[in-house]
C-alpha cells in the first residue's frame, strides 16, 4: 500500500514539474512574435516591414510567379475563402511573399496577383533579404536548376496564419479540405 502511495506522489510531482517546465518554455519562446524583423517592398514598390503583420490577423503564403500549379492554385483558393468569409474575415490581411525576387519585381508580382485577386498584397525585395525572411518564418526554399538553363523553386506550400499580435496561429496546408481551411480562417479572424 505504501508503495502505491509513493508511486502516486512521484507521478503527481513529475506531472507538476513537466507542466511548470512547459509553462516556462512557452513564456520564453512561444509568446514572442513570429519571424524576425524585415524590410522589403510590396507590389506597389512601397516599403513593408514585419509591422504589416500586427494589429490584425494575417494569412501569409510564400511562392513565386513562375510556379506552374501550387502557387496560382493557393492564391485562387485563398481569394475564394476570403470572399466566402465576407464581412466576417474583412480584418484578415493576406500576403504573397515571392521566394523568387530575381524574376518577381514589384511590377511582375503586382500584375500576377491582380489577375487573381485584389485581397492579397505581394511582397518581394533583395534576394538575401527575402531568403532571411523565409528562414525566420521556417519556410523551406530551394532553387532547382532545369536542363534548359531555367530554374524552378521548391518551397513550403502552406499558408501561415499569424494572429493580430504577430504570433504563429497555425497553417493551411496545400490541398487541405476547404471546410477545414474555412474553419481555420474563421478562428484566425477572431484572433
Amino acid at each position: 500500500m505504501m508503495r502505491i502511495i509513493l508511486v502516486g506522489i512521484l507521478v503527481v510531482m513529475t506531472a507538476a514539474v513537466g507542466w511548470i517546465t512547459f509553462d516556462w518554455y512557452r513564456g520564453q519562446h512561444m509568446s514572442r512574435t513570429f519571424g524576425e524583423p524585415f524590410v522589403l517592398v510590396d507590389h506597389n514598390g512601397d516599403e513593408i516591414t514585419e509591422a504589416a503583420f500586427r494589429g490584425h490577423p494575417s494569412a501569409v503564403f510564400f511562392g513565386f510567379t513562375y510556379c506552374p500549379d501550387v502557387c496560382p492554385t493557393t492564391l485562387f483558393e485563398l481569394d475564394g475563402w476570403l470572399n466566402e468569409l465576407g464581412p466576417e474575415g474583412e480584418n484578415i490581411r493576406a500576403y504573397f511573399v515571392s521566394v523568387d525576387p530575381e524574376r518577381d519585381s514589384p511590377e511582375v508580382l503586382g500584375r500576377y496577383i491582380a489577375n487573381v485577386t485584389d485581397k492579397v498584397t505581394g511582397i518581394t525585395g533583395e534576394a538575401e533579404d527575402v531568403a532571411q525572411m523565409a528562414r525566420s518564418f521556417g519556410i523551406y526554399v530551394r532553387k532547382v536548376d532545369l536542363e534548359n538553363g531555367d530554374y524552378t523553386i521548391d518551397h513550403t506550400a502552406s499558408i501561415l496564419m499569424i494572429d493580430s499580435t504577430g504570433d504563429f496561429a497555425g497553417t493551411i496546408a496545400y490541398g487541405e479540405n476547404p471546410d477545414n481551411a474555412m474553419a481555420k480562417l474563421r478562428r484566425l479572424a477572431g484572433s
